[in-house]
């Protein structure tokens, strides 16, 4: 439909016209004639704006496909506890696993074996979300146990704070730590708002108020 029936309703009544405002009256045909090229034009462009992205799409897509009986890694997202505006902050994605292909899908979804702390979990996942696991004899792994929501996310706690900066503004000056959070090295930690990291991990400073790194 139409983008003014979607917002309204109903359809719209006037006349389509992409002509210039004040350049010329058009009557009858011709209103149908500019309105049926204009159409077709912006169809072209859409085209090709959907070819050019698929490009760039599929020199970066891999071609996977595992049998049943592999194993494989399932991507999780670990979340921040801290909320601003309204958004949950993420971190780097991980991989937890391995786990075993029970089953097969259709062309691009697999059933995993997954184990009783994650059976609130759907147990059927996109290709895109799977790491191919390769069994080495000298490796060791062991599976965390996290509790995962339904949308595969989890929350991550802050360890350590790793450094401290402060913003100075016309009016106040805003206090800034950089957090280290679990399962992430200190490369990956972020900053937050010294603040909102005090009120909800209090755990983090002693009880003068410095943070136990200093």
């Amino acid at each position: 439909m139409a983008p003014y029936e979607a917002l309204y309703g109903r359809r719209c009544r006037s006349p389509i016209c992409w002509d210039d405002v004040g350049e010329r009256k058009l009557l009858g045909p011709e209103i149908v004639q500019l309105t049926v090229e204009k159409v077709h034009l912006i169809r072209d462009r859409l085209r090709a704006a959907q070819s050019r992205q698929k490009s760039y799409a599929d020199n970066r897509r891999r071609s996977l496909e595992f049998q049943v009986g592999d194993h494989v890694f399932l991507r999780v997202a670990p979340t921040k506890g801290v909320i601003r505006f309204g958004v949950r902050g993420k971190l780097s994605p991980r991989f937890i696993g391995p786990f075993e292909i029970l089953e097969r899908i259709g062309e691009v979804a697999y059933r995993l074996a997954l184990p009783p702390s994650l059976s609130r979990v759907h147990d059927v996942f996109h290709v895109s979300m799977l790491k191919k696991f390769i069994p080495n004899p000298d490796h060791v792994i062991q599976f965390s146990d996290f509790e995962l929501s339904n949308d595969l996310t989890y929350e991550e706690r802050p360890i350590k704070i790793v450094d401290f900066k402060e913003q100075t503004l016309r009016r106040r000056v805003i206090s800034y730590i950089k957090v280290q959070w679990s399962n992430h090295s200190e490369r990956e930690a972020t900053w937050e708002l010294e603040s909102e990291i005090k009120e909800r991990y209090p755990y983090l400073y002693d009880t003068s108020g410095k943070s136990l790194e200093d």
